[in-house]
């Protein structure tokens, strides 16, 4: 069994942090069980713009408002708490937030912690040693 509380990655190498968002990883590839989850809080005021081409993310709101436009299709929609959304088609996305939100994702394939965005915002799939 595994388990931890959140304010136990405070400052580790779980606790990633950028001027836009802070995610903590809870579970990430090495613990071996097909996904990641993170809780990622996206601050206010900032806009973020994200294209997952080698995973698909589940995200689920747990607090905070924000907007969530396709950046391939133009569809936007209202980002509340109890808000969720699937990125199942790799789909290019932006983020604007207006209330700070905290977010539940899950990755998959997981996320080993060490990947960072690049230009396009994309994470490259970095497999765990075994």
């Amino acid at each position: 069994m595994y388990t931890l509380h959140i304010d136990d990655l405070n400052g580790t190498e779980r606790d990633v942090k950028d001027g836009h968002w802070r995610s903590r990883r809870m579970i990430l590839a090495k613990e071996k069980v097909g996904f990641s989850l993170h809780e990622t809080t996206l601050y206010a005021g900032q806009t973020s713009e994200f294209w997952y081409a080698n995973h698909v993310e589940a995200v689920y709101c747990v607090g905070g408002k924000g907007t969530l436009t396709n950046l391939e299709t133009g569809e936007k929609h209202q980002i509340t708490d109890g808000f969720l959304y699937l990125l199942d088609g790799h789909e290019k996305h932006r983020l604007e937030i207006e209330e700070e939100c905290r977010m539940i994702c899950v990755f998959n394939p997981p996320v080993t912690g060490r990947e960072v965005h690049d230009e396009n915002g994309v994470y490259p799939v970095i497999i765990e040693d075994e």
